[in-house]
């Protein structure tokens, strides 16, 4: 491979380029028609200006947050780690990794040229994959590394996972317990009842669980028959902070939320409703990678995704790894109704979004606690 530069793309629109520097960042530069009607991609990091933007940390291997947003990591960087091992690569630049994402990454931007390492794949027996991804957690020998690349080596989180056009399909990691698809089903069903936007989910039949969690994709979009991609960008790489080490409060989500939607108050409250949705449900992995937006091309602005990830889940210290009004081990409805008042949402509209999120899924946290114990 040995990429010194790549060309960046959204659909058929050039949108600039990246380039190796010398002391291994990774440089970008508009192209000269983005610059003439394009957007941010970025809107803190990379404004739409003549220039060569050169990162000033290695957050994200010396690149903006924005492209590493296009990289897969936990589950996915195994699958492309073990790919290049098989292929005997024991080590690839981020530039290189971006030219194995090529197309198939998720949002909207492509690289070129890329390393067709992707290609259609559908998945057939879901219990056959899942055993499958077990075994590669467990350091096995798989026989269907290829497939499970084609199918997973762009996927983000922790859990294995696989990606058609439309959905994300996931399995079981090391450790979860066999029906965590149906947990996950119903915190998301949950969140729609609390009034929080999700995708469409569903169980896909299993003969060894009582299904797989699968998720519709909200980076695409069909309409007409044609699948577009959306731009998309997660509060790590806007922010350019790693969501392995830094932590964020819920006040810097809704500040940004507010920036980002031009002061829509329907976002506001989306990202009010899902901070409520995770104190209450012990959603505790809720990190920078799980919040993220959706650009709007009519109003030249960022509305939040529909919520993702939403399960029982604690952390390793066992603290949110998102603080509310400082507060990452007990925080509750002082703290809650705190980070509301500081965003110029009415008290009383938080008190009442609070309560309807309480009373319709605080029954979560107890009944998935006791079967973890």
């Amino acid at each position: 491979m040995k990429e010194r530069k790549l060309e960046v793309f959204m659909e058929d629109r050039h949108v600039g380029t990246l380039a190796a520097t010398d002391d291994h960042r990774v440089a970008f530069a508009y192209s000269d028609a983005w610059l003439e009607n394009g957007f941010a991609i970025s809107p803190f990091s990379l404004p739409v200006e003549r220039k060569v933007f050169v990162p000033s940390g290695q957050a994200f291997h010396g690149m903006w947050g924005v492209f590493d947003d296009s990289l897969p990591d936990a589950w996915g960087q195994l699958l492309v780690d073990r790919m290049l091992k098989s292929r005997g690569l024991d080590y690839a630049t981020p530039l290189e990794r971006l030219a194995i994402v090529g197309n198939s990454g998720m949002g909207a931007l492509r690289y070129h040229p890329a390393w067709e390492a992707h290609q259609e794949a559908e998945p057939s027996d879901l219990d056959e994959l899942s055993a499958q991804c077990q075994a590669l957690l467990s350091h096995a020998d798989v026989s269907d590394l290829d497939d499970l690349f084609q199918m997973g080596g762009s996927s983000g989180g922790a859990r294995p996972k696989i990606m058609t056009d439309s959905w994300v399909i996931k399995f079981p990691a090391s450790g979860d317990m066999v029906d965590v698809g149906l947990m996950e089903k119903e915190y998301m069903d949950c969140a729609a009842a609390c009034g929080i936007i999700v995708p469409e989910t569903k169980l896909l039949p299993s003969k060894k669980c009582s299904g797989y969690f699968a998720c519709r994709r909200f980076d695409r979009e069909e309409a007409e028959g044609r699948i577009t991609a959306r731009p998309m960008l997660t509060a790590a790489a806007i922010l350019e902070t790693d969501w392995r080490t830094v932590a964020m409060d819920y006040h810097t989500l809704m500040k940004l939320t507010r920036i980002l939607s031009r002061s829509n108050e329907a976002d506001l409250r989306q990202m009010y409703r899902v901070m409520c949705f995770n104190v209450f449900t012990h959603n505790r992995d809720d990190h920078a990678k799980n919040f993220s937006w959706i650009y709007d091309p009519q109003l030249d602005c960022w509305h939040p995704s529909p919520a993702y990830d939403l399960t029982w889940s604690t952390t390793y210290f066992g603290e949110h790894t998102t603080t509310v009004d400082g507060n990452g081990k007990d925080p509750g409805m002082n703290e809650l109704l705190a980070v509301g008042k500081v965003a110029g949402v009415a008290p009383k509209d938080c008190r009442r979004m609070a309560d309807e999120v309480k009373e319709t899924a605080g029954y979560l946290a107890e009944k998935y606690q006791g079967m973890r114990s």
